[in-house]
C-alpha cells in the first residue's frame, strides 16, 4: 500500500482521493511513522471478502499436526 507524508498528501489530495476512489487506498504519514488510512467508502473489507473463498475445495486431514512425526524425530536423533 502507498504510503505518503502530510506535506504530499496536502500538495496531491484531490489526486489521491480519486485514486482511493478508484480502489487504491494509501497510509498518510507523519515523520514516517504511519497516521491513517485513506480508502473509498464502499471498499469491502479484506477479510470479508476471502473468507471461505475456497470452502470444500480442500480437505485437512485428521493427522495434519503429526504428519512427517518419524522422518522430523530421525532428522533431530529423537526417537517416540
Amino acid at each position: 500500500m502507498r504510503k505518503v507524508n502530510i506535506h504530499e498528501a496536502k500538495t496531491h489530495l484531490s489526486r489521491l482521493v480519486d485514486e482511493a476512489a478508484n480502489g487504491e487506498p494509501f497510509i498518510i504519514a507523519k515523520a514516517g511513522r504511519p497516521m491513517v488510512k485513506v480508502l473509498a467508502v464502499d471498499a469491502p473489507t479484506r477479510s470479508a471478502s476471502r473468507l471461505g473463498f475456497m470452502a470444500g475445495e480442500i480437505e485437512v486431514p485428521d493427522d495434519f499436526d503429526r504428519m512427517g512425526q518419524r522422518e522430523i524425530e530421525d532428522l533431530f536423533g529423537e526417537k517416540s
